[in-house]
């Protein structure tokens, strides 16, 4: 049994389908996981939360102090920043896009998740991606970016660009926290990928 693993939670080999398909079967599911170590030190599972018909998805990678606390995504000065460019840019509020997370518990000190925690958690985030089935999918910062796009290149390199993803199309960001600790200049390039996603939308059929 891996390290910090306790008793009650058992390891997963590879991605351990989950069985239900529908958002609401998905939480409740998730509500209680106990795939892995993360299990043991959240105070709840942060599955996501917004329109789950909507055609734009945003994707972190893992819940912090905040978000475990309420049991809400980015609900922290994160947060509060992604909501006023997605509604100066997009013109839309929280209740009109769905957002979720890679893993759906927190990280011990904010770390990022592991190899297996990821590859554990991973068919929860597949199944939310079907059942959302977005036309637009915006993944924010390396860890959501190189997960999402297998890949090993960083979201400095990647942004700026579209990829094709399930029946619509990926659009790497920066993180709002890289923003609030990189100023004006990463903003500036979050609201330009946010012009991209935009357009994206309005092309979408």
């Amino acid at each position: 049994m891996p390290p910090g693993l306790g008793a009650g939670h058992r390891p997963v080999t590879g991605r351990e389908p989950v069985s239900a398909s529908t958002l609401a079967d998905l939480a409740l599911e998730a509500s209680t996981c106990v795939r892995c170590r993360l299990a043991e030190g959240r105070t709840t599972v942060v599955f996501g939360v917004g329109d789950p018909h909507s055609d734009l998805l945003f994707v972190g990678e893992g819940p912090g102090r905040e978000e475990d606390l309420t049991g809400e995504p980015f609900v922290g000065r994160s947060g509060r920043l992604l909501d006023a460019l997605v509604a100066e840019e997009l013109g839309m509020t929280r209740s009109e896009f769905y957002i979720a997370n890679v893993v759906k518990c927190r990280p011990p000190s904010n770390r990022d998740p592991l190899p297996d925690e990821v590859t554990t958690c991973r068919p929860y985030l597949d199944a939310q991606v079907a059942a959302i089935a977005p036309r637009v999918t915006v993944t924010l910062g390396n860890f959501a970016t190189q997960c999402l796009l297998g890949t090993n290149e960083g979201v400095t390199k990647l942004r700026g660009r579209s990829y094709p993803f399930g029946d619509g199309v990926l659009i790497p960001t920066f993180h709002p926290a890289y923003a609030l600790r990189g100023g004006g200049a990463v903003t500036a390039q979050i609201r330009a990928d946010l012009v991209r996603v935009k357009v994206a939308l309005a092309s979408a059929p």
